[in-house]
């Protein structure tokens, strides 16, 4: 079980879903697109009961409270801040981060910027962004997967995402995500203007540049199916982390980890936070 909680900043109110309770171990959970914190219900349980103050949030334009009009309002750098904004909020000094897709981009950066307040990093399916950086350039296999960014940044997006019943977005779970969370999110991205903000995170990307190598202790997930990440990208990413490293593959699992595996991502996280 999962709580719900509202987490207000300077930059308005995160909601957010909440397990465990507020002295234990700290760990905040990153969402990827297109999806929420709902992504997160079971592992936030599992953490909770686990002995962890688990919180996953709805970020930047996925809360209502936080969703700014402009693309310029989405650069990685106002990601980060929020993050940090969350935590600050919570009472966090230092904490644990996990981010899967988007979410785990912005937990790169945010552990490359702000070691002193990351004491452990899990990124989910996204490998370190420099990695997929040298796989584009590098790999043909890579460049035709990353062909959707593309797309994504066309003014029509929102359109041919939602148009007949939202088809196109329920197709990109690949029939790997519950039906009940696609539901969920279908429902929150046709409220009015939050696809545009889900899709400006890939219209700031002009903004965003590679983070440094990161120093914390860090875990790379990653599943053998995914159709956005391949195995180039995903078996160069320790080469962008100086700390102590993990990299576990998760055999005809996609790109959904959490939600296809979460049992098995939650046993992962559990051994890697203690």
């Amino acid at each position: 079980m999962s709580d719900h909680l509202q987490i207000t900043t300077a930059v308005g109110a995160f909601d957010a879903l909440c397990g465990g309770s507020p002295g234990d171990q700290p760990v905040l959970l990153l969402h990827g697109f297109p999806q929420a914190s709902t992504e997160w219900g079971h592992v936030v349980g599992a953490l909770g009961r686990a002995g962890f103050h688990a919180v996953a949030p709805d970020q930047r334009g996925y809360s209502p409270g936080v969703r700014p009009d402009e693309v310029g309002d989405y650069r990685m750098d106002d990601l980060v801040a929020d993050v940090l904004a969350i935590a600050d909020e919570l009472g966090w000094s230092r904490f644990d981060l996990v981010g899967h897709d988007w979410g785990a981009a912005v937990g790169w950066h945010t552990a490359a910027e702000h070691p002193d307040r990351i004491r452990t990093l899990t990124a989910v399916s996204a490998p370190h962004p420099a990695a997929i950086a040298a796989a584009y350039r590098e790999d043909e296999d890579q460049h035709l997967r990353s062909q959707y960014i593309a797309v994504f940044k066309e003014r029509s997006a929102e359109k041919r995402l939602l148009a007949d019943n939202a088809a196109a977005l329920r197709q990109l779970f690949e029939y790997r995500v519950p039906p009940s969370h696609i539901e969920d999110y279908v429902t929150r991205l046709s409220e009015p203007g939050a696809m545009t903000a889900a899709l400006n995170w890939y219209r700031a990307t002009r903004w965003n540049v590679a983070p440094d190598p990161v120093s914390v202790p860090t875990m790379f997930v990653w599943g053998t199916e995914d159709v956005a990440f391949g195995s180039t990208a995903a078996l160069a990413c320790g080469k962008w982390v100086t700390g102590g490293y993990r990299f576990e593959m998760l055999e005809d699992v996609s790109h959904w980890v959490p939600e296809e595996a979460p049992d098995a991502l939650t046993a992962l996280l559990l051994d890697h936070l203690r």
